[in-house]
């Protein structure tokens, strides 16, 4: 008996699973014309991250580093896929209750897009519509469940809430095969509907063909070339310039905005004498200069790889902020992406000397959408939850003790100045290395201030000095070379610490919340 109640609920579950895929196939159409943001799994998932406890989102970061997101997307995939199939046995057994949880889910990705920064009126329909369609759908294939399933339904259920069995005049093939192929075709559409939807939504802006028929202007001054012994010559430790096909990327952002330069805008207010806003042409024909910088993200563990180097173009923020002339108050700049994201900056680390910019080019190149197209924050020295905001459109000069930015509110510490932190990339932890002369190997970064030493040890021993790299500048990570003299054989644990012009950083373990990690990177090895 209990193989027969599974096998009766594999029909109605199917026909459940082919409605969802329905439902998120008309939502991601109709988002195409009223909102990427406005998708209902875009949406959902979105308000899924924005609800997500800091602890969480340290695991998932720590667990998953940049595939975060995909893993996101996976998980969002299976529990609709349940729901989906718990709808269509539930509608079997009695329609109102099925349609009932389709009615619910629909409701609540309705409100969520109604929550993104960027929602207009129409910001719901992708969601009623789809579960309009889902329910059709779902309708539909129930009443052409094979006959064996179609008869499994409660007999006593009440007549005007009955299970949906299939019509006896209903002219369509009540068999197995008819059904699953009607199911079939249904979820074939609800995919291919999702596909077209997402395609559609980004091509339909034409951001991307925008961002490569750009030419960006040159730098009134070019960033300084980088001196020739700056990379180790030491295979497998990371390059000195990181790839931007490759650098880390760590936002809120489910699905990438989509922003057209010709009508992006910058609006700088607050707590300023005067209010100014800023065109795209206007940024481009401002004196733009070229920078080295490191940036790093406070999830990154100690011996992480959430950090990068790149060439970054831009506009001083400073000279923004001087047309604006913060008053005397002010201590913080609460800037906004056009998703809603927020950072808070402190004021000085965008008016000092440092080169704090609104970045429109990364590696000569106008930014890849994915990093912040077409303009986005680059602070030196500061952890990127408080200075890089992507998709930059607003500028609030406030106070701390005023606002809160998006992981300020989370937990997080309002300041995040980048600690001082150091890796060992060669020898890879649990690597076996040959008896003798052993090379080891990393990057050190202390942004704003500059690495000056670095040290290594073995197990227990005294510290060595390590033989730096070229300086790239204070603003950029620095690598670093030691080489182990006649390595004992056994297993050992190699560590390293790092010094700024202040000193030595600290060996103390602590985890990324609230303003990021602290300790001495080790790996252990064994020498044959």
């Amino acid at each position: 008996m209990g193989r027969d109640r599974h096998r009766s609920a594999a029909a109605p579950a199917a026909a459940g699973l082919a409605a969802g895929a329905v439902t998120v196939g008309v939502g991601a159409l109709l988002a195409a014309a009223t909102g990427a943001s406005s998708d209902p799994l875009v949406a959902v998932g979105a308000a899924f991250v924005d609800l997500t406890p800091p602890w969480l989102k340290d695991w998932a970061v720590a667990t998953f580093g940049t595939a975060d997101k995909a893993v996101l997307a996976a998980g969002q995939a299976v529990v609709l896929a349940a729901l989906a199939a718990l709808a269509g046995v539930l509608a079997h057994r009695r329609w109102s209750w099925g349609a009932l949880l389709v009615v619910a889910l629909g409701g609540l990705a309705g409100l969520a897009a109604m929550t993104r920064a960027d929602a207009g009126l129409l910001a719901p329909l992708p969601a009623v519509a789809g579960a309009a369609a889902g329910l059709l759908v779902l309708r539909t294939l129930l009443r052409r469940l094979p006959p064996a399933a179609a008869e499994a339904a409660p007999a006593d259920a009440a007549v005007a809430d009955a299970p949906v069995a299939a019509a006896p005049s209903a002219p369509a093939d009540p068999s197995r095969r008819g059904f699953l192929l009607a199911a079939s075709l249904a979820a074939a559409l609800g995919v291919v509907g999702l596909a077209v939807g997402r395609v559609a939504g980004a091509a339909g802006r034409g951001v991307q063909a925008v961002r490569e028929g750009l030419r960006l202007p040159r730098p009134v001054r070019p960033a300084p070339a980088p001196p020739p012994d700056v990379q180790v010559a030491v295979a497998g430790v990371e390059p000195w310039v990181t790839p931007p096909a490759t650098f880390y990327r760590i936002d809120t952002a489910l699905v990438v905005p989509q922003v057209d330069p010709g009508t992006w805008r910058l609006r700088v207010h607050g707590l300023v004498e005067r209010e100014v806003e800023l065109t795209w042409d206007e940024l481009l024909a401002s004196d733009l200069v070229e920078a080295w910088v490191t940036l790093a993200c406070v999830s990154n563990p100690v011996g992480g790889d959430l950090v990068g180097n790149q060439r970054w173009l831009g506009l001083p923020v400073r000279e923004v902020l001087a047309r604006a002339r913060p008053t005397g108050e002010a201590d913080m700049v609460l800037s906004r992406s056009v998703d809603g994201f927020t950072a808070s900056t402190p004021l000085e680390a965008l008016t000092d000397d440092r080169d704090a910019l609104l970045a429109v080019g990364m590696d000569g190149a106008p930014l890849p959408p994915e990093h912040g197209f077409p303009v986005r924050l680059v602070v030196p020295g500061l952890y990127g939850y408080v200075s890089a905001t992507k998709w930059v459109t607003e500028l609030e000069v406030t106070r701390f003790d005023a606002a809160q930015a998006y992981w300020t509110r989370r937990g997080w510490s309002e300041r995040g100045p980048v600690k001082t932190q150091s890796r060992i990339d060669v020898p890879r932890a649990g690597a076996t290395v040959p008896a003798g002369d052993v090379l080891v190997a990393g990057t050190a970064w202390a942004q704003h201030r500059g690495v000056d030493r670095v040290q290594v040890r073995v197990d227990d021993g005294a510290w060595q000095d390590a033989e730096l790299a070229g300086d790239g500048g204070v603003d950029t990570w620095r690598q670093w070379r030691w080489t182990w003299r006649v390595a004992p054989a056994g297993a050992h644990r190699l560590h390293v610490r790092a010094f700024d012009p202040q000193g030595p950083q600290t060996g103390a373990r602590e985890g990324v919340v609230p303003d990021g990690a602290t300790g001495y990177h080790q790996v252990e090895v064994t020498v044959a």
